[in-house]
């Protein structure tokens, strides 16, 4: 929660609007970081606010210039599918969506997929297994207002990959200076083409293989 109250309060503080979900933890870390230039969208009515836990939370937004926002009339309860339609309206409204922290199965990858499908800009903070899920994905690496910024304008930052230091791996990635097929690079390696393409497999699943047309091999 830290990291996204210090992420929302940098984005603000170079005037962005940070918008989130209200939710207890890491939406409600969000807009108190960003108290002042913050909108919070909520899956009920906005007489009931949900989470009834953040009252407080939802009073500051109000009285600091943010917004709360819903799709929903007045007198709504909240529902499981309005957090979901919830999400999708937040990332419509945004030119990117940023994932701090979230497990495997999560609302906020619903947003993060949401965002995907609208052609939006999205990123995720490393450490966590739904992150790291969007990480490999292929979403922008975000530690900073730095890097949610390069997102933006197209130059996303990627997670770092380093050939492997020993076995099987390093010595197919040494063979792999020149494309070739698992048999090419095994001789190469000096091993068999069993333990090569056990390691080519290893190489691609971490990012730095690829495989080719025709039955070959290339570094990614």
């Amino acid at each position: 929660m830290e990291r996204a109250c210090g992420l929302a309060a940098e984005l603000a503080a170079r005037g962005a609007v940070v918008v989130s979900g209200g939710a207890i933890g890491i939406d409600a870390a969000a807009h108190a970081g960003a108290l002042g230039r913050t909108v919070a969208v909520i899956a009920s009515g906005l007489d009931r606010p949900y989470p009834s836990r953040n009252a407080a939370l939802f009073a500051d937004i109000v009285a600091a210039g943010g917004a709360l926002a819903s799709p929903f009339a007045v007198g709504t309860p909240v529902r499981r599918w309005q957090l979901l339609r919830r999400n999708e309206i937040i990332a419509a409204m945004v030119a990117a969506v940023v994932v701090v922290e979230a497990r495997a199965r999560s609302g906020a990858l619903h947003t993060a997929r949401a965002a995907m499908r609208l052609g939006k800009v999205v990123g995720a903070c490393p450490g966590s297994p739904g992150t790291d899920a969007l990480l490999a994905a292929g979403a922008a690496w975000i530690e900073s207002a730095d890097d949610v910024v390069a997102a933006l304008a197209g130059t996303p930052r990627r997670p770092e990959r380093r050939a492997p230091a020993d076995g099987d791996e390093a010595a197919a990635w040494g063979a792999l200076s020149d494309p070739g097929d698992a048999e090419a690079v095994a001789a190469r390696a000096g091993i068999s083409v069993v333990r090569a393409a056990r390691a080519l497999t290893a190489l691609e699943l971490d990012g730095l293989a690829t495989a080719l047309p025709g039955g070959r091999w290339g570094r990614a």
